[in-house]
Order: structure tokens, then C-alpha cells, then sequence
């Protein structure tokens, strides 16, 4: 796997999980509120690691407090809900509210606290900022009736753009502060600093003597990956006196009355802050995480230079990699050129563009890389203020987008051919730079039109930018070496040629019932398989014939299995899992399960009259929706886990539970009904692949001109990767894009889309083996509505419903 989203959260190594077992399993920490020795354990690791988290921004104990959290935007809540807001009056301007546009969600998030208090809200464009008053008369706090202005304004910006990577000054902290920079410069009061540091601290040092910023929030996964859903804040001395806190939680109290309002909270900063037991264990692993942190790396300054050479290098190429036509691979979103590590951190954001100069959806982008196991980021990453800065979105796009249906997360990445949002890859301390060449060679095999160009000049001028020693001269690695490249003005032999398509038309070898595909006129075609899927992610049964139930082809997906936490899991995680072979006896009523070295076991096809009392009911999630399901015992759990050699359950769908269609999928369609009874599959009852198109890929796979060094392909052996319950015989390939109504025999159902699940197309279905190349590699084919063949193969089909 190469893993590109540290941004999101970085990896945990080994060693730190092992240490932490170790110490759980050698000492008993007991509840830290208690007294006994367990207790006064706990109490002394976590102030202990309260001190080695003050070391580790180069401050101590009698300038900074730390408070645990949930995780970051928990510490922001906290700020936002304790902060003395001053509403506005008729002849006091009362608090500001400030922060740059360039923030996360969660500190924008903080308008939804004091807006109704009545606290203006300033958001600040980066470059405003800038805009010093050194040389001009600053505020010195008068106001018109005389007296000085005591009233408290807050200051947000991050050290780190979590959207760009761009680093923020941190000597905004002392020019806010003293009123030296816009907006504090603008306007009289006592101006406070809250500098998110979540994005920055994961890959920079930041030392807070230097930088005393008022309120620091973090969160721990981003330093070490785990634990996670741990956070702290950490506050300065001098600023905690100006916060309220209301609520009163176990623990925050010195005293209290139950039945008056009489409370005094606790003299300890982090007891009054800290409702309840804090998470103490989890407090207690970042101990290890500090130690493994710093004897893997040398500390974080080495962290940062680490870092940001892999992020340097593959800006260096991406910004300079050219179609044959000399047009752009990719549109880089930044305000730096990536030559100074105090300036620019560990991020490349970015959109790839044809060779047309349009831009591939970042949703497409981001199904390719999981096909070859990169993995990366893509939306606004929540940031919008960024987003709409870099892509160019208006306010007014923005609400138009989400009248469209676009919502933050989702994978509408084109709305009338303009981008919603981009991707993003970020590197960590365990970041190498074969993950950088993996990543470069991802880009230019599937995306970049051959024989693909340098842009020389601009790769010369990137060199000289930094010391000549710092980076050698890239080049690009390609399937059995490095890739030659052209450069402006040269030819390059041996790059690799677009390879000219010619389809051919497959033919049924398995009769069916006549198939009937309608748009406006009808065309004639042929089923010629039908498969299902009895347990998700496992081998697939083909029938001649099957009956239809209520939820599509009788126990079509019914079954699924899931890890220790109740997790659906897939062949992305466990590709052993097609090696499980179902077999289903109508007669026996029983669904059968095989695999290589395993004896024969069964399970009931249906549950018994006494089911709600002998079986436990769970629930758990597909494809964003909760589910109940039923517990299949201990005899196939046990089964199936040792198979996969780690812990897992057969689970299945409750009979009397109902999930319908996502409303999304049956809009604007013509004699539907808005309710669809699915199982446990994704998005719809059924899928459909045409083997035209199947035939037009494998022609394609064929055709490359580096054919010989890849695995060879027959129809048969493409469309199990697909995992289509029809496979229909149409005329052309593509040609059920279009249609909107199928009909089988005198059954008609209706089109509601295309599939979105293409992930598991890298496995081989009868080995389990990953073998990527054959149905990734695709140069050429990135022109048009077709530039991703395994995004668009198949079509989702539902019952059709006659008014």
C-alpha cells in the first residue's frame, strides 16, 4: 500500500502498539478520581505525560496548561463556549470574531456560538493579513467617551493550511496580539490568539516560547496515528482567567450544593476544565507514541526536513509533467514553489487534467489510486474557504452546487464540467520516496497522454531554487524501468504509444430468454449469465435459472462478514474472501460454504420462529446506511475465521428488516416507486455489465504496446472481476449508458444509474491474487466519458414499476 494521506492521519508504527500492550499488561491503572495506589498510578503517568507534551512544544508548566479533549475541534468547541463574548450595543462595537478564510470547519464552526450572542464575525482574506501598519499610528485602544477599550476579541488562523499545506506565519501571534497586524490593528480592545495547530505539529516543531499563542488545539492521531479521538488544548496561564466555563462536570468541582445554586470549581486548571474521567489509557499511550516518535526520527525538525523533500520532489515533477501536446498533467494548487520548508508543508493539492485541459473528476482519481492501492484525499477537506479560493467557487456557485445535490463528502466532483473540490496527498515521518515514484508513476500510466514531456525549463528553474546538493534530477520510473520522457522539442524513443482500440463484439455461448433494452426505439440482446452473490465479497454462485424475491435475486447478498467491531468487511480488505464458495439447495433449505482446506459447513437459509430469542441482533453499516442483521453462531464464525486466520462473523439480514434505494438513485425516474426493498448490497438491487464493453477493454488490454509483461485476460475471466449479477450480449460497447428500461422475458426493470463500486477489479477472482496492471494501465483512454472503463461498466437496475 502506498499511503498518502497523513494529513488526514498519519500511521502508527508497531513498536508503539507493542509498548503500549506491554505496559497495559504489566501495570493496572486504575480511575485517576479514586485515591487508591491503581489510581494514584494513573494520576501520575497522566501529568507526567501532560509534562512531556509541554517539552514537546519547548514550554513548561508555569506558562501553559494542558486540557484533554475529544480531539481538536472538541478543543475549539471548548474555547468558543468558555470565551467572555461581549455582544454588540448601540455604542459599543462589543467582541469580534476573526478568522482567516483559510480554516478548518471546526474553527468556522465557531460563528455558530457567537452569532447569537450577537458578536460580529470578520473573516480575513490571507493576503489582508499581510498588510502591516508598522509605519501608521496604531489603535491605542481609545474609544469616544475617553475610556480605554477592555473588550476581549478572538484571533483564529492555522500555522498550517490543511488544504494547500501553506504555513502561516507564526509570528502572526505576537503581531496580533499587539495590535500590529490587520485586523487588531483596525480596532480597540484585548486581542486574543487561537492558532490551529492540528495540520502544522504533525510533520514542524513549534515552540510556543517564541510563539505564545493564547490557545493551542491539537489532536493526537494526526502526530502519531494512534491513539485517536484524543485531543488537547492547551491554554495560556496569562489567558485562562478571562474563561467561563458554565457546565460542571464529575471531577471540576471543590465544592458544590445540589440543592442551591452555590459552586466553586477546582483550584487545578486541568480538573476544572476536564468534565468527567478523561480518557486515561489513551492518555497514557501517547507516552509510547513520544518515545517511539522521537527513537525513529531524531525528533521533529528532522521530520520536517524529511517531509517536505518528498513533498518538494513530487511537486518538482507533477508541476512539470506535460501530455504529448505539451499540455499539463495537472493543476497544483499552492502559493508557494515548494523552496522553503518554513513556507510550505508535506502537501500537494492538486486536479488532473486530459489533454484538452478539462479536469478528470477527483472521484474518478480517487477510484484509480485505490485500484493500485494509493491512497489519497479528495473534496474540500474541510476547508471551503480554501476551496472556493484555489478552484475559483463563488458563494453563489456554492449554493448552487448543493441545490444540485452536491454536499460536502460526497463524490460529485464535476457540476457543468467545473471541479467541486480536488486532491489531496500528504506525507509523513514513514513517508519514503518510493511512495513519491509509485504515486508519480500512477499519474503518468493513467492519466498522461504518451509519449508524455518535461517541461525543462520549468524543471531548471525548480532546481536552482534550492541549493544544488539538495535534490539530484528527477526522473520518472515506468513499467520495467525508468520512463523516458520527452522534453519540449525532442523525441523520446521507447516511451510508451497510445495503442489504437478495436473492438469486437462478443458472442452468447449460453442461451438465455430473449433481453429487450429500450430508450426511444427497441434493440434485441441476449442474457447469457446470471450470478449471485449469497455473502458479500465472496465467490459468486451462476444459475440458469433463479427466482426474484422482494429484495432482487432470491439471496442475492444476504449474508456478509464482519470483523471483531462489527465492521462489514470486503475483498478491499480481506481479498481471501472470494475464495469462500457458497452454495445454495432451495430443497435443503441450506447455504453451504467451501474453501480450499476447510471442510463442508451450513447454516440455515432461513432463521427459526424463535430467532429474536436465540440469536443476537447487531447492527451495523452498508454503504452509509444502518442495517440489522442476525448473528449466524459460533460453528461458521469459527469457520470463516480461522480461513482468514483473524477473528470474524457471519451475520445476516434480519427478515423483517426494510432499506430502501437512496432517493438519489430513483429522482426524475418514470413509473417508480420511491420505495425499493434492497439487501445488503450497495446501492441497487441489481447489476448489469454488457460485454460488448467487457470485449472493448479486453481488446484494449490486449492491444498495449507492453502487452507482453502483463497477464492475459479471457472475457470470462474480466467479467467475474466485475461481479455483475446479468451479464447481457448488447451490440455496441458503451450502448447501455443510454438505456433506461431492460426487460427479461416478460420481466421489466428499470435503469437507475451507473455503478460506483470498481474497487475490487484488481483481485483475481479464483486466486484472491492483486494483479492491477492489466485492467489499470490505460494510456489513452482518458479522453471523453470513457477515460475510466472500470468506473463505468456497469448499470444498476431495479424492479419497473407500471402506473
Amino acid at each position: 500500500m502506498t499511503y498518502l494521506d497523513h494529513a488526514g492521519t498519519t500511521l502508527f508504527p508497531q513498536s508503539q502498539i507493542k509498548g503500549f500492550s506491554q505496559d497495559l499488561s504489566e501495570n493496572v491503572y486504575g480511575n485517576p478520581h479514586s485515591h487508591n495506589s491503581t489510581s494514584r498510578l494513573t494520576y501520575d503517568t497522566v501529568e507526567s505525560v501532560r509534562y512531556r507534551i509541554l517539552q514537546h512544544f519547548n514550554t513548561k508548566p508555569d506558562e501553559y496548561s494542558v486540557i484533554f479533549t475529544s480531539g481538536c475541534t472538541a478543543a475549539l468547541k471548548l474555547v468558543s463556549e468558555m470565551f467572555p463574548w461581549k455582544p454588540a450595543s448601540q455604542t459599543d462595537t462589543g467582541s469580534l470574531f476573526c478568522y482567516l478564510t483559510d480554516n478548518h470547519t471546526s474553527v468556522v464552526g465557531i460563528r455558530g456560538v457567537t452569532s447569537p450572542l450577537g458578536v460580529t464575525s470578520v473573516p480575513v482574506q490571507p493576503e489582508e493579513i499581510e498588510m502591516t501598519q508598522s509605519k501608521e499610528s496604531i489603535n491605542t485602544g481609545q474609544v469616544p467617551n475617553g475610556k480605554v477599550s477592555q473588550n476581549p476579541h478572538l484571533f483564529c488562523y492555522p500555522a498550517q493550511s490543511n488544504f494547500s499545506g501553506k504555513k502561516y506565519p507564526l509570528s502572526y501571534v505576537k503581531g496580533i496580539q499587539s495590535q500590529k497586524l490587520y485586523p487588531s490593528c483596525k480596532t480597540a480592545g484585548h486581542w486574543f490568539v487561537l492558532l490551529d495547530a492540528a495540520c502544522f505539529v504533525s510533520c514542524s516543531p513549534l515552540n510556543l516560547q517564541v510563539h505564545p499563542a493564547d490557545f493551542v488545539p491539537i489532536s493526537f492521531y494526526k502526530l502519531f496515528g494512534f491513539p485517536t479521538g484524543l485531543g488537547a488544548l492547551l491554554i495560556r496561564n496569562d489567558s485562562i482567567g478571562i474563561l467561563k466555563k458554565r457546565y460542571f462536570g464529575g471531577g471540576t468541582a471543590s465544592a458544590y450544593l445540589a440543592g442551591q445554586d452555590y459552586f466553586v470549581p477546582h483550584t487545578s486548571v486541568a480538573s476544572r476544565f476536564e468534565d468527567g474521567t478523561i480518557s486515561f489509557l489513551d492518555v497514557i499511550a501517547l507516552n509510547h507514541g513520544f518515545e517511539v516518535l522521537e527513537t525513529l526520527t531524531g525528533g521533529m525538525s528532522f521530520i520536517k526536513l524529511h517531509t517536505f523533500g518528498l513533498a518538494r520532489y513530487t511537486y518538482m515533477i507533477l508541476s512539470s509533467l506535460q501530455h504529448a501536446n505539451g499540455s499539463p498533467v495537472a493543476q497544483i494548487y499552492c502559493e508557494t514553489e515548494y523552496d522553503d520548508p518554513d513556507t510550505q508543508g508535506a502537501i500537494i493539492n492538486f486536479n488532473v487534467l486530459n489533454d484538452k485541459g478539462d479536469i478528470i473528476g477527483y472521484s474518478q482519481v480517487d477510484k484509480l489510486a485505490s485500484l493500485h492501492s494509493i491512497q489519497v484525499r479528495t473534496g474540500c477537506f474541510c476547508n471551503t474557504g480554501a476551496c472556493q479560493r484555489h478552484l475559483g467557487i463563488s458563494d453563489q456557485e456554492v449554493q448552487n452546487n448543493l441545490q444540485a445535490g452536491h454536499v460536502c463528502g460526497d463524490n460529485v466532483d464535476l457540476i457543468g464540467g467545473r471541479p467541486t473540490g480536488s486532491v489531496r496527498i500528504s506525507f509523513g515521518y514513514m513517508s519514503t520516496f518510493q511512495d513519491c515514484q509509485t504515486f508519480l508513476k500512477f499519474i503518468v500510466d493513467s492519466f498522461a497522454q504518451q509519449p508524455v514531456k518535461m517541461d525543462k525549463d520549468r524543471l531548471k528553474r525548480l532546481r536552482t531554487s534550492l541549493p544544488a546538493e539538495s535534490l539530484a534530477y528527477p526522473t520518472l520510473p515506468n513499467h520495467n524501468g525508468p520512463l523516458k520522457v520527452q522534453e519540449e522539442g525532442s523525441e523520446c524513443s521507447g516511451s510508451v504509444k497510445t495503442p489504437s482500440i478495436s473492438a469486437q463484439r462478443g458472442e452468447s455461448n449460453i442461451p438465455r430468454s430473449g433481453v429487450v433494452y429500450s430508450r426511444n426505439a427497441e434493440v434485441s440482446g441476449t442474457l447469457t449469465n446470471i450470478f449471485l452473490y449469497p455473502i458479500k465479497s465472496c465467490a459468486a454462485v451462476e444459475v440458469r435459472e433463479w427466482p426474484i424475491g422482494e429484495r432482487g435475486l432470491l439471496y442475492d447478498r444476504i449474508w456478509m462478514v464482519v470483523n471483531v467491531n462489527g465492521v462489514c468487511l470486503s475483498q478491499k480488505q480481506e481479498p481471501k474472501l472470494c475464495l469462500i464458495r457458497p452454495h445454495i439447495s432451495l430443497q435443503h433449505s441450506k447455504l453451504s460454504l467451501s474453501a480450499e482446506g476447510m471442510s463442508l459447513i451450513s447454516v440455515p437459509l432461513e432463521g427459526s420462529s424463535q430467532e429474536k430469542q436465540t440469536v443476537q441482533v447487531c447492527q451495523t453499516k452498508v454503504c452509509g446506511d444502518r442495517v440489522q442483521t442476525v448473528d449466524c453462531g459460533d460453528e461458521v464464525a469459527g469457520w470463516i475465521s480461522e480461513f482468514l486466520g483473524k477473528t470474524c462473523r457471519l451475520i445476516r439480514q434480519r427478515a423483517d428488516f426494510s432499506r430502501n434505494v437512496k432517493k438519489g438513485h430513483l429522482q426524475g425516474k418514470k413509473n417508480s416507486k420511491s420505495r425499493t426493498s434492497l439487501s445488503l448490497v450497495n446501492e441497487a438491487q441489481y447489476l448489469m455489465i454488457n460485454r460488448a464493453s467487457i470485449q472493448l477493454l479486453q481488446d484494449h488490454i490486449t492491444s498495449r504496446s507492453d502487452s507482453s509483461t502483463c497477464l492475459q485476460f479471457n472475457t470470462e475471466q474480466l467479467i467475474e472481476r466485475f461481479r455483475a449479477n446479468l451479464v447481457v450480449s448488447g451490440k455496441e460497447p458503451f450502448e447501455e449508458d443510454n438505456w433506461t428500461k431492460v426487460t427479461v422475458g416478460q420481466t421489466p426493470f428499470q435503469v437507475v444509474g451507473q455503478c460506483n463500486r470498481c474497487q475490487m477489479i484488481g483481485i483475481d477472482q479464483k486466486t484472491g491474487d492483486r494483479s492491477r496492471e492489466p485492467l489499470l494501465s490505460l494510456p489513452g483512454c482518458h479522453s471523453g466519458k470513457k477515460h475510466l472503463f472500470s468506473i463505468f461498466l456497469m448499470s444498476l437496475l431495479v424492479p419497473c414499476y407500471r402506473s
